[in-house]
């Protein structure tokens, strides 16, 4: 597992909480969870429907504060930011892909891609953003779809524009959450090797599944049960994920070869 060495942690929870009141009615959605996630990190949370994995998930990406304790994103308290501060934080720091894709349909994929930079201060100029656009579609390869909608792509290639979308603000913390649940088998595989090449650069990845097949590819696995975390360790069955990895892009290449 990656560590970071002594550097500064991407995501450090402590002790943190988060109740919603619904009426009279208490409900204790995150119970004090301490969590610490290293730069490089590649992480699945798992839990069954109610076991908090959404609201920590919602916490990380700094949609919702906790109740109680501490989050630490980058370094930065984000309980002591403004409304505004908080908004800046989440801009620069963090890339959110989700199980809808959520591109806007009477854009084409370099649009879309080019979105999340009009909001960011200080504000770079149109040139820089088309060259970071194309950039992130190369990464995610789909430089050949730039001008295309997405009523003209895949499922897979739309979540693949959606990633490019997170990416290109250059973020600290790449935040999915069931970002294969809309896609068929095959095409999860190849987007959770997308995941594991970007991973692979650096960039660390924290991902919500209900999935036991895409969690076996990330490298650290938490599971919450009752707004806790039950267990967290690493992943023993990440090889086999790599090997079916491996086994789909050797059967592409075989195919294109023949």
């Amino acid at each position: 597992m990656k560590t970071g060495g002594s550097a500064q942690p991407v995501v450090q929870l402590l002790d943190a909480s988060k109740t919603y009141r619904t009426g009279e009615v208490e409900v204790h959605a995150v119970r004090e969870v301490s969590l610490t996630i290293h730069r490089g990190e590649f992480v699945a949370i798992m839990g069954a429907s109610g076991s908090g994995k959404s609201t920590l998930m919602n916490t990380l990406g700094c949609l919702d504060r906790p109740t109680s304790g501490r989050y630490l994103l980058d370094g930065v308290s984000v309980g002591e930011l403004s409304r505004k501060e908080l908004a800046t934080l989440r801009n620069h720091k963090l890339g959110f892909v989700f199980q809808s894709f959520h591109l806007l349909p009477r854009t084409t994929a370099l649009e879309n891609v080019e979105l999340p930079m009009f909001y960011r201060h200080p504000l770079i100029s149109l040139r820089t953003q088309r060259q970071r656009a194309l950039q992130a579609l190369e990464n995610v390869g789909l430089a050949g779809r730039a001008g295309h909608r997405p009523s003209q792509l895949s499922g897979g290639q739309q979540q693949r524009i959606a990633i490019a979308r997170a990416l290109v603000n250059e973020p600290q913390l790449l935040l999915a959450d069931e970002p294969t649940g809309n896609l068929d088998s095959r095409t999860s595989i190849e987007i959770m090797g997308l995941f594991q090449a970007l991973n692979d650069t650096g960039i660390t990845v924290v991902m919500v599944t209900h999935e036991l097949e895409i969690a076996a590819f990330c490298e650290r696995i938490i599971v919450m049960r009752d707004g806790r975390v039950l267990t967290d360790a690493p992943n023993a069955s990440r090889r086999r994920a790599e090997r079916e990895i491996a086994r789909l892009n050797q059967a592409e290449l075989e195919a294109n070869l023949a």
